[in-house]
């Protein structure tokens, strides 16, 4: 299985990305420029945190419009694996390949800590190694990312299952439903503002988002094995 992370102008947690995925898990791994326009002979792409091209005019709305975009999105559409975090997951919703928006914060301040998550829907290539209602621990930061979408969207998802994270205990930042993170319908593209990639390594104090990506490599797996 092969992927690649993605980098825009403004990315500050491709390396987060590349280090979760090579150095701690061991996976065949490859930072890939915004200017490229192919992602021939990848399994799944990965989306960063960080601010890209500065967070001007919106969250991700100029990287929505880069060279790599359209590739991203025939990955998706291919059923390939598509992960955003952060300003990712902002580039995804700008992108049209997640429903919704995010918006400043309720606070109207940036958020910057560790934030208790439920895990609502196991079932996606990126949660299979969770339970299901389990309560993990991963860290934030963020001035956008108050999930908003409209009644019929928000009735969507539920219904659909496609939200896979909600914040317990506290919303740091207003999101409706309390989502921190959702799919797409058939579930091969997750976006969500929490950072897994920042909680791999017991060195980092927390280790609760590595299963993601050891569920991504563990599904990708059983996808070739199944071609």
């Amino acid at each position: 299985m092969k992927i690649a992370v993605v980098v825009f102008p403004g990315s500050n947690c491709d390396i987060d990305l590349y280090e979760a995925l090579a150095t701690v898990c061991h996976a065949d791994v490859e930072y890939v420029s915004h200017k490229r326009d192919n992602l021939d002979g990848f399994d799944a792409v990965m989306l960063p945190g960080g601010f890209s091209y500065g967070d001007y005019l919106r969250c991700g709305a100029i990287a929505r419009f880069t060279n790599i975009m359209p590739a991203i999105v025939k990955m998706a559409n291919e059923g390939k694996f598509v992960f955003g975090t952060c300003n990712g997951f902002q580039i995804l919703t700008e992108a049209g390949l997640l429903p919704g928006a995010l918006k400043q914060n309720d606070s109207l301040k940036f958020v910057c800590k560790t934030v208790e998550l439920e895990v609502v829907n196991n079932k996606t290539p990126f949660t299979s190694q969770y339970g299901l209602h389990e309560h993990i621990k991963l860290p934030i930061a963020h001035a956008d990312g108050s999930y908003y979408a409209d009644e019929a969207t928000l009735e969507q998802l539920e219904a659909n299952n496609q939200v896979v994270f909600r914040y317990a205990k506290e919303n740091p930042n207003g999101s409706l439903h309390d989502i921190a993170g959702i799919c797409n319908e058939r579930g091969n593209v997750l976006g969500m503002m929490p950072h897994p990639e920042r909680a791999v390594e017991a060195i980092l104090g927390n280790t609760d988002g590595l299963r993601l990506f050891k569920s991504l490599l563990e599904n990708g797996i059983k996808t070739e094995v199944t071609k």
